[in-house]
């Protein structure tokens, strides 16, 4: 089981992979087995991100050094060998965000956590929502709307009281943001093979943007999210710890 080492630029960060090089042997990230993050959520997205660019699925076994670290585990510098070992592993499939600009341009991009939609200025966007093809609501005026995966439904789309979605439960979860109307949609559960489009009316003179995990797409007209199952990513957690655990337990947090 070859190793590789990384870590987020913060202090606390760095000064765990100074104790953990010495501690372990470690190869490079391109002839590793597995990846060991170190940092917080940020940093954990961004390693997937990196992993995905490269076309690379390595496991990740992260340890908090960052705020919540709601996607890494506990830090401790003893048996990680062991910890390892006696990992669970948890597939994390994307989603695809294919986002058409106002002047014609197309951007792909995939997100772990979420897609969103934001307006861009005071006024409300107002946007289409189709499911599958088929127009689902005609105009929802609104600040924004957003898909979230299940790893992702307990980031921004439970602060935009969202609904929590187990991590096997093949669900997306599409939320409102502040909607004005239709004022008593509270958002959908859907299908993870659902195809979402999102297409903004009035683009022009109500800007909106789409958002993919931490990548911003400006002045959009019409956005389509899918999953993407060939680029699943895996995670690894200590047994006590697992993520599927960690999703469910936050229904029960006040």
């Amino acid at each position: 089981m070859k190793l590789a080492l990384l870590a987020s630029p913060t202090a606390p960060s760095q000064s765990a992979a100074k104790l953990l090089y010495k501690r372990f042997d470690w190869t490079g990230p391109e002839d590793a087995d597995i990846l060991v993050a170190l940092g917080g959520d940020g940093f954990m997205l961004q390693t997937l991100h990196d992993m995905l660019a490269r076309e690379r699925n390595l496991p990740v076994f992260g340890m908090n050094r960052g705020t919540v670290g709601f996607l890494m585990n506990d830090w401790r510098a003893d048996n990680l060998i062991e910890r390892i070992g006696a990992a669970k592993a948890f597939a994390v499939t994307p989603l695809a965000m294919t986002a058409t600009t106002v002047q014609g341009e197309t951007v792909r991009h995939p997100a772990i956590n979420e897609v969103s939609l934001l307006r861009e200025t005071r006024q409300t966007a107002r946007i289409e929502v189709s499911v599958d093809g088929r127009t689902a609501i005609p105009e929802l005026v609104c600040d924004g709307v957003l898909v979230a995966t299940p790893a992702g439904s307990t980031a921004y789309n439970l602060s935009a009281k969202g609904p929590i979605l187990p991590l096997a439960s093949s669900l997306f979860a599409l939320t409102p943001i502040s909607p004005f109307r239709p004022r008593r949609w509270g958002g959908a559960i859907l299908p993870d093979s659902t195809v979402i489009g999102l297409r903004v009316l009035d683009a022009d003179h109500r800007p909106v943007s789409a958002v993919a995990d931490q990548v911003e797409v400006r002045n959009v007209a019409h956005v389509e999210v899918s999953i993407d199952r060939s680029r699943a990513l895996t995670l690894l957690f200590d047994p006590e710890h697992a993520l599927d655990e960690r999703i469910a337990m936050e229904q029960f947090l006040s």
